[in-house]
């Protein structure tokens, strides 16, 4: 132990010693310890001497573990313990949030920093995995954050345990907190928002850990501060608020705070910063969302109300006569005291017999009873007694219905967690009842605590097979004995109740003489009317005063019978009879009581006049209930209850601590911080747990930690247990000093301080020998750098003095020849300036006669025209005139002839002539109506004699549109060549006329200045020089120009996008918003359902007993019409509508409402509506075209709605509707023969491209023709216009030779091509090569006719099929019309009956013919379709077996029906491939069919087509049913290509209504499948992947201009021509960042549990860090949660990054766009450095230099990753900067000088968060020192210097942001005529078209 004391007193030691105001102060030893005298510098950096007795107690160099101490001692249990301490800061701090909520979930006890969310975190866990119940236990001192903390603890569970169904249980737990604040917080001088009254929540949790109710019990209220408060305290926070409000209740006659004496007594009416009607309106919202209706809520006022005004009612003193010499004293109320007034009609009462009762009381005596007067004490103190009473109740009341509003009906409560926000440790210097009662119930707390503490250590003991002895322990039994038990301090206090003359001098004497034995019990020195207690934590001394009445708690009788009587509800039932027996029997503590049997209310009136009564009943009554119902005795057993059920959880402990008693947010108090340490038994619990073995380290922590005190060949790496022993065998000679375990080594106190100090030993030596070895190195490298930078230094020198002397030399010749210069200029500038003013002079002069010449012709021109207009007008004017006059006399005459013809008409229609002529009409018409049909069938002869014209026609059209592209060719090249010549000849004429200039000119000077010919090469070099240094300066001022607007344009661009983003975000938020209430809608509509459903079952059964079962169109469905256009939605809900049709007849309904015609009933011919029988003769003609199966007469009368001859009008409505259809297919036809005649030819289309690609060559030369202008006028106005022409002329050049050398190669190209062309040729025509002309446009064209002419044939051999059905059709037609011709005749002669029945069976004859026609032709295709698909099954399987047919999923070609058409497995249509085979076919045996074949030539269309009816079996094959597995087999996107290829065939067709129901259909599909399988990452992805590309190619096909850039020109004539799809294009973007939402969280979920242990606690570099002695609060984690961590911290790093592979090879699998994949990795990169970043921010442990290095490094993997993956886009990597510098901080120097270095490096870390690493960062080992605290605050002054956004002033980085999600447009480079639909699909009903 010597030895230990050394080492622990040695040099730089770190020590705590005493100090007055710390109370603790750390401190370094500057020599070793030898005697009493301590030398030692103390954290101020003061040197002091200090003689000290006892050994130096020891810093622990980790601030959370109890173990490096020799003993343990206050300043090590201020940072220690397993009881979380928290200090109210007295203000709000970033600390709270969702963000840190999640922070916490899911960690262990000890992990992090501590934190209420940490203790309800392990609450919340051991509550999922031991199956107990929990409870969080809170006390302190008033002021201390009690209630805070309890609230925030359920604003944890209320977030951790939310319930995915909307239940409103989380925030109804939640709304509770301001409605108790409320009635029973007050301010109070220690705390402006105190609790008065103990209470215990119990959070009800589901089976599924979601809150499912809760329930509160609340004890000992203060009930006297609704009558009394002490100076600068409040009453309770109600009184206030509704005084705040009083104008908006006039009823409640209110006035300001200061006007009652229950307010303003303490002389505070407010509280700063406290809004108290904004509170008050929170507590109304939180009070109708737990239930309270308006009625309560409005009678709860006027209870409160009515208290205010009863505290206001004054008692006046007089006297009564009694006889003729006794006067007594007594009490009166005035008659017309407004406050009682208002108390009577607020409670609406009988305002004289309170104003009685309120002033006198009744006597009871054995055998009468006395009314007796009270005096104004008494009287007053009655009132108060009511009012506590009424106040009392109305809060148990509310508990009670606060109570029932948490819980939850029909669900049976599993576990609960409850959270105890009681009162501390209570000491003043009075003490009464309530500090009496709020000790005992901290000594029973305190008592549990240490129980739970020392159960804690026995059983980890017990697991580690750990010999111990007893832990001797505080015991607080004897004070509790001394409080409970019988003779104790309750009982007595309740024995002395039942006296009729107590007292409470009388009861402190039986406690002198019945406690004296107890050792806890003590009397005070002086005076005889208190008591001494002493506590665990302290003496206390109680005054006796007052404790018999506040045990007894009494209220007068009479009083609460006439408030019974009152009419109001809510008083009724606060004091109804047998409910309030009911509380007393049953209510806990902090239940009021009446002393008085309720019996006593039936006395008559006329026992109040001193009539003697039988009272003896009522005596034995009061004293039943006094013995039964003391305040003490229900507080005790309310107690035991609580403790009982403590007891039965697992408890968890939050001691709150106020840092001063004035509430400032600055100072601190240590000695108040220790004092209420001690008394919330903190320190005895430390203690208790320090008396055993503290410290505890697993086998492997040990080793990694103190390897470097043992040598390799004593390592066992097998026997890790034994490699310890050794260790410990050397260095410890003490066993005693710790013991094995079977996964621990457990060590006394100080033994691991002593390991430590080895270990720092060790490791000092180890780092001398390396420093040694640097220096020298670092020396060496020094001197020979300084020996290069002297030599460096001399060479630059010399050069630079003779550079000097030749700038001078060169400067004064420039000098002499500036100077001459600029003399010649300025003589020829004077000359040019007189020369220009005499020309300007004769210019202007001769411009004024110009002008004013001109002005005189343009007057004379105008007035000519005036007068040409004028005479137009009038001309005009005249004409008009006559015209209208002629006008008006034809109309005159015309409407008389008019009238007259209109007089004949109608004499003719009275006439029975004109009826049978309109009958002889329809004959007519239907004759005519014959030969319209055979002229159209002649017309249709004609149309294919134009066909044929029109083959022929084509053939020479496309010779000669051959013929004049060779001609326009020609013509280009001769222009080209002529406007070359040109350019040439004038080349030419100007080089000869400079030749001859230059040769004149040579000749004048080499006369004239052959001598200056020097001195101007001189002088020219001189200017060259001059020129470059210019143009030097000029270039370096644009570069900084271009620079500067650079920046500018960045920054500008940035703002943009950033705003961009933000509205972006917004929106995608209020889309997940969106989607979230449509997820709530739809799970209440369904619910809704159900309970509709679930009311239908009764009637329908009650219904089914009387008659069949019925089901019309009216309550088949109850869908709207806005329901009916979601076909997927419908087609689901038809799943579960067994038993019914999915057609539904209109028919049959409309004939069930309007019922069928009887005879009788029918009206005369005159009466028939004819439109009425148009309506029904065409429903009629619809009907059969509905599919239904079987018809009644019912169904197919035709006279429903008509008279007797409405059958014949039917019948020819019936022909007009065919001879309609002839037609509309006849211009059909026409249209299409038109549409070919049309088509572009390929010559048109190559002309097309050609003009096309000439367009876009001529903008973009217009566009850099214009930048050049611009660029020149700049250039102009900063004066180096000529610089820049010729910088644009060699552009011009350099642009010139480029496009040269393009023709040169698209020349070649063009041979190497028509090369081809005529192979292709030679190999298909032989000998006829010479058809081929030079560029293979003949070849092209003979092609395409080709193609041309068999797609013609196909379509004329169909349109001849389809005129032999019409034909066919329009003979049936024919027989049909001849035979309702002749019934038509026939039922003219016959009577009304007859005709009915005639057509009647007439129609039922031809329906069943038709029925069976259907039949038969139904069962012969369903006979063919079977027997086909046998075949192919048979074939199929040989062609497996014979090995020639490839399996499907693979490039599978199958031989078809004599076409030849192969499909291939992932969409793709292999016709390169069929082709290709062509040659070899010969190789087949001769018995064997060719099964590959030439596929024949076809133009497809690129589109699908498909029947309406099909559409939701197409929805439910390719979206429902389709597997990842399958998915990843086909073409990426292959769903999206079919869907928009049946889209466009909707557009090709106009087919308004079917588009919209298949997309309908798509999103409503795709949203089921993602809602089921939102867990499935293929799925989810799958359906992004194709959903996006549905997107890219409704905006490739759309037509915009900005869409087609990349497009082809078949791609660009393939685009929609009749639909604008944008609005579906927003939906359907939309539903993609619905899926990509979802998809992040997914994945975020599937990360999450990997971040931390793979970025923060992977140890990639072995041997730099070990972690820290483990101690208490290590021991705190469950063994649970680390036998269930998710991976191994050694394989978590590879296990994140396995998992980001799986995730991307996930993504490109389903063809995800690139651009996309890069936001899917910046997202979950952005939320791996948040979450790892948050848990660094809560752990100190993690905050040095070596766990710095090692989060660098495996950042450096993730990174490094990345790039591996082709993710190299900045936005990935940038979002893990905040952790990078993060770990850059914690590896950098923290000197004065770095500074600024350390503020520029964490550009992305908000200054919270970098003050935060700084206090957080604790030096490993004694190499590495603290960050100074004045460090620290220079830092946070430089950081509010820099401007931060939104983002940067919060603490934890917010883990739920996303970043705007952008889809770039991607098109599609794939061609939608190639796309094939796999068999694997089953899609056999859509057809290419």
């Amino acid at each position: 132990m010597s030895t230990l004391c050394q080492e622990l007193g040695s040099l730089g030691a770190r020590i705590w010693i005493p100090h007055a105001e710390k109370v603790w102060e750390g401190a370094e030893l500057l020599e070793d310890y030898k005697g009493k005298i301590l030398r030692i510098q103390t954290n101020d950096d003061k040197e002091l001497n200090k003689i000290h007795k006892k050994y130096p107690k020891k810093i622990k160099q980790n601030a959370y573990k109890i173990d490096p101490k020799k003993k343990q001692h206050v300043p090590s249990i201020i940072n220690n313990g397993i009881v979380l301490v928290a200090i109210n800061p007295y203000s709000e701090l970033p600390i709270y949030s969702t963000d840190t909520i999640f922070a916490y979930r899911g960690q262990a006890m000890g992990d992090l920093d501590p934190h209420i969310f940490a203790v309800a975190e392990e609450a919340y866990t051991k509550l999922e995995r031991e199956q107990r119940d929990q409870s969080i236990i809170v006390s302190g001192e008033s002021g201390a954050g009690k209630t805070v903390s309890a609230k925030y603890a359920m604003r944890y569970f209320a977030t951790v345990g939310g319930s995915a169904t909307e239940t409103q249980v989380e925030k109804k737990v939640l709304a509770s907190s301001p409605i108790m604040e409320a009635i029973g917080n007050a301010k109070t001088t220690r705390n402006d928002n105190s609790s008065r009254f103990g209470k215990f929540i119990e959070i009800h949790f589901s089976p599924q850990y979601h809150i499912q109710g809760a329930s509160m019990r609340t004890y000992l209220l203060e009930k006297s501060r609704v009558v009394f408060q002490a100076p600068e305290e409040r009453n309770y926070h109600i009184f206030y608020q509704l005084c705040a409000v009083r104008d908006s209740f006039p009823d409640l006659k209110l006035d300001r705070q200061d006007a009652f004496h229950y307010l303003n007594q303490g002389s505070c009416s407010g509280i700063q910063g406290v809004n108290d009607a904004k509170q008050f309106e929170e507590t109304c919202s939180a009070l109708s969302l737990l239930g309270f209706s308006e009625r309560e809520q409005k009678d709860m006022w006027h209870i409160l109300a009515a208290i205010l005004h009863l505290g206001n009612v004054f008692i006046t003193e007089s006297v009564v006569e009694e006889s003729d010499e006794l006067d007594s004293e007594c009490s009166v109320i005035a008659a017309d005291d407004p406050h009682l007034v208002a108390f009577a009609n607020l409670l609406q009462l009988d305002a004289m017999e309170m104003r009685s009762w309120l002033c006198q009381r009744r006597i009871v005596s054995l055998r009468e009873a006395f009314l007796k007067p009270m005096t104004v004490v008494e009287a007053v103190s009655a009132r108060d007694a009511l009012a506590k009473h009424i106040y009392a109740e109305l809060f148990n009341w509310i508990v009670a219905i606060v109570n029932k509003a948490l819980q939850t009906s029909g669900s049976q409560q599993q576990r609960f967690i409850g959270v105890l926000d009681i009162y501390g440790f209570e000491t003043f210097e009075i003490n009464s009842f309530e500090q009496f009662c709020i000790n005992y119930a901290n000594e029973k707390l305190q008592q549990q605590f240490n129980q739970h503490v020392f159960k804690l250590e026995q059983e980890e003991y017990l697991k580690e097979d750990i010999a111990w002895k007893f832990i001797d322990f505080y015991d607080n039994q004897p004070c509790i004995d001394l409080i409970e038990t019988r003779l104790g301090i309750l009982d007595l206090l309740d024995e002395e109740c039942k006296m009729p003359k107590g007292t409470d001098n009388s009861w402190v004497e039986k406690l002198y003489s019945k406690c004296s034995s107890f050792t806890h019990f003590a009397r005070p020195r002086f005076g005889n009317s208190a008591f001494i207690v002493c506590h665990f934590a302290d003496k206390v001394t109680y005054q006796s005063n007052g404790f018999l009445d506040k045990n007894k708690d009494t209220v007068i009788e009479e009083q609460i019978n006439v408030i019974r009587n009152g009419q109001t509800k809510l008083i009724k039932k606060l004091f109804c009879k047998d409910e309030s027996a009911n509380k007393k029997l049953t209510v806990p503590a902090g239940r009021t009581k009446v002393s008085v049997n309720p019996k006593a209310a039936t006395v008559g009136p006329a026992q109040r006049h001193h009539k003697k009564t039988n009272v003896h009943h009522w005596r034995k009554s009061i004293f039943e209930i006094a013995v039964k119902f003391q305040v003490g005795s229900q507080f005790r057993d309310s107690l035991n209850m609580l403790m009982s059920t403590l007891n039965a959880t697992t408890p968890h402990y939050v001691r709150c601590i106020k840092p001063n008693d004035v509430k400032a947010q600055v100072e601190y108090n240590p000695q108040r911080v220790v004092q209420q340490l001690r008394a919330c038994g903190v320190l005895e619990t430390i203690r208790i747990s320090a008396a055993g073995f503290p410290s505890r380290w697993t086998y492997m922590e040990f080793f990694q930690r103190y390897r470097v005190l043992c040598r390799s060949s004593n390592i066992q790496r097998n026997n890790m247990k034994g490699t310890c022993e050794h260790i410990l065998k050397n260095f410890i000679k003490d066993t005693d000093k710790y013991q094995f375990g079977r996964t621990k080594i457990f060590f006394r106190a100080g033994q691991v301080a002593y390991l430590e100090k080895l270990r720092a030993d060790r490791r000092r030596a180890c780092c001398i020998i390396i420093q040694k070895q640097v220096r020298a190195f670092v020396c060496r490298k020094r001197y020979l750098r300084i020996k290069r930078s002297v030599a460096l230094l001399q060479r630059y020198g010399r050069g630079l003095l003779a550079r000097r002397q030749a700038q001078y030399l060169r400067q004064t010749a420039a000098a002499i020849t500036l100077q001459r210069h600029v003399r010649g200029w300025l003589c020829r500038v004077r000359y040019q300036k007189l020369r220009s003013v005499a020309v300007g002079l004769q210019r202007h002069g001769r411009g004024l006669l110009a002008r004013r010449r001109y002005h005189l012709m343009k007057l004379n021109h105008s007035a000519i025209v005036i007068q040409r207009h004028i005479r137009g007008w009038l001309a005009r004017r005249r004409y008009q005139k006559k015209r209208r006059h002629i006008v008006l006399v034809q109309c005159v005459v015309r409407r008389w002839l008019a009238r007259r013809v209109l007089r004949r008409l109608k004499a003719e229609a009275r006439s029975m002539e004109h009826i049978k002529k309109l009958n002889k009409g329809l004959e007519n018409k239907i004759i005519s109506l014959q030969q319209r049909i055979d002229e159209l069938t002649k017309e249709n002869g004609s149309l294919k004699l134009l066909q044929s014209e029109n083959v022929e026609l084509r053939s020479k059209v496309e010779s000669l549109a051959a013929t004049e592209v060779e001609w326009k060719k020609a013509t280009i090249l001769v222009n080209e060549q002529r406007a070359k010549l040109d350019l040439l000849e004038k080349e030419l004429h100007q080089e000869r006329d400079e030749k001859m200039d230059l040769i004149n000119e040579k000749d004048r000077l080499e006369a004239e200045k052959k001598e200056e010919v020097e001195k101007l090469n001189v002088e020219n070099l001189t200017l060259k020089e001059q020129r470059d240094k210019l143009n030097e300066e000029i270039l370096i001022s644009r570069a900084g120009a271009e620079e500067l607007l650079k920046e500018r344009l960045q920054k500008e661009k940035a703002l943009l996008e950033r705003e961009q983003d933000q509205d972006r975000n917004a929106y995608q938020k209020l889309l997940a918003d969106y989607h979230l209430l449509e997820t709530r809608a739809e799970t209440a509509e369904r619910e809704l359902a159900q309970e509709r459903r679930a009311a239908r079952r009764l009637p329908a059964r009650s219904g089914g007993a009387s008659g069949g079962h019925q089901r019309s169109l009216s309550n088949a469905s109850t869908a709207s019409a806005q329901d009916l256009e979601n076909v997927s939605a419908l087609s689901e809900q038809t799943e579960d509508d067994y038993g019914y049709g999915s057609v539904r007849s209109t028919i049959s309904t409309s004939s069930g409402t309007s019922g069928v015609n009887h005879i009788s009933g029918r009206p005369a011919i005159e009466n028939i509506d004819w439109t009425a029988g148009t309506r029904v003769s065409q429903s009629a003609v619809q009907a059969p075209a509905s599919g239904s199966d079987t018809t009644s007469p019912e169904v197919s009368t035709p006279a429903s709605g008509g008279g007797p001859a409405v059958e014949g009008v039917g019948l020819v409505l019936k022909l007009q509707q065919k001879v309609k259809e002839l037609e509309k297919e006849n211009d059909r036809l026409r249209r299409r023969v038109e549409s070919l005649e049309k088509e572009d030819s390929p010559s048109d289309d190559l002309t097309r491209a050609r003009d096309s690609f000439r367009v876009q060559e001529l903008e973009m030369e217009n566009e850099k023709l214009k930048s050049n202008i611009a660029t020149l006028r700049i250039a102009a106005a900063e004066g180096s216009g000529s610089q820049e022409l010729l910088s644009q002329f060699q552009a011009l050049q350099a642009e010139h030779e480029r496009q040269r050398e393009e023709c040169v190669q698209l020349r070649s190209v063009l041979a190497s091509h028509t090369q081809g062309l005529k192979n292709v040729a030679t190999n298909n025509y032989s000998s006829h090569v010479d058809i081929i002309n030079e560029d293979g446009e003949l070849v092209l064209a003979f092609e395409a006719q080709k193609k041309v002419t068999r797609q013609l044939e196909k379509e004329l051999q169909d349109e001849q099929i389809r005129h032999v059905e019409l034909q066919r059709d329009f003979e049936c037609l024919r027989e049909d019309y001849v035979k309702q011709r002749k019934l038509v005749s026939a039922n003219l002669t016959r009577s009304p009956q007859s005709q009915t029945e005639a057509v009647m069976q007439h129609e039922i004859q031809r329906l069943t013919s038709e029925n069976l026609d259907l039949q038969e032709r139904y069962d012969d295709v369903s006979d063919q379709y079977r027997k086909a698909k046998k075949q192919v099954k048979l074939l199929t399987k040989k062609l497996n077996e014979a090995g020639i047919m490839e399996p499907l999923g693979e490039s599978t070609l199958v031989a078809s029906d004599g076409t030849g058409t192969a499909q291939h497995a992932s969409g793709i249509s292999p016709a390169h491939r069929v082709a290709s085979t062509r040659g070899n076919t010969s190789g087949h045996p001769e018995g064997r069919p060719n099964l590959v074949q030439r596929k024949k030539e076809r133009d497809y269309l690129g589109m699908f087509e498909y029947r309406k009816d099909d559409e939701a079996v197409i929805v439910k094959h390719l979206i429902h049913d389709l597997k990842p597995r399958v998915a990843i087999t086909l073409l990426p996107g292959l769903p999206a290509y079919i869907l928009f290829m049946c889209i466009r065939y909707t557009d090709h067709v106009n087919d308004d209504e079917k588009v919209r129901s298949l997309l309908t259909a798509t999103i409503n599909t795709v949203k089921k499948v993602i809602k089921k399988r939102h867990e499935d990452l293929d799925s989810t992805v799958l359906w992004l992947s194709n959903i996006l590309r549905l997107l890219h190619n409704l905006k490739q096909y759309s037509g915009d201009k900005a869409f087609q850039a990349e497009n082809t020109p078949k791609q660009n004539e393939q685009c929609l021509r009749n639909f604008d799809l944008a609005e579906y294009r927003q939906v359907l973007s939309d539903i993609v960042v619905w899926i990509y939402q979802g998809v992040i969280r997914y994945l975020e979920e599937r990360v999450q549990p990997l971040v931390v242990p793979a970025i923060l606690e992977h140890e990639a570099i072995a041997g730099v860090h070990q972690r820290a002695p483990g101690g208490m609060r290590g021991r705190l984690a469950s063994a649970d949660r680390e036998a269930e961590s998710p991976v191994d911290v050694q394989k978590a790093l590879d296990a994140l990054v396995m998992e980001l592979s799986s995730i991307n090879r996930c993504l490109a699998l389903h063809g995800v766009d690139p651009e996309l994949v890069v936001q899917v990795f910046r997202q979950l990169f952005y939320f791996i450095c948040a979450s790892a970043l948050n848990n660094l921010l809560l752990r100190k442990d993690l905050c040095h230099w070596a766990k710095g290095m090692q989060i660098r490094y495996n950042l450096s993997y993730l990174e490094q990753w990345a790039r591996d993956q082709k993710l190299q886009d900045p936005m990935v990597t940038d979002t893990l900067q905040p952790i990078v510098q993060a770990s850059q901080l914690l590896q950098a120097r923290k000197t004065e000088e770095d500074i600024q270095s350390l503020c520029d490096m964490c550009n992305q870390l908000s200054m919270f968060q970098i003050i935060k690493i700084l206090n957080l960062y604790t030096p490993a080992d004694d190499c590495e020192q603290r960050v100074p605290v004045p460090f620290i605050r220079k830092i946070q002054n430089k950081l509010q210097e820099r401007q931060e956004n939104s983002q940067q002033t919060t603490l934890l980085m917010d883990t739920k942001f996303s970043f705007p999600v952008r889809f770039p447009f991607n098109p599609s480079k794939i061609r939608l005529e190639d796309i094939e639909v796999p068999e694997v699909l089953n899609l056999p009903m859509l057809k290419k078209v």
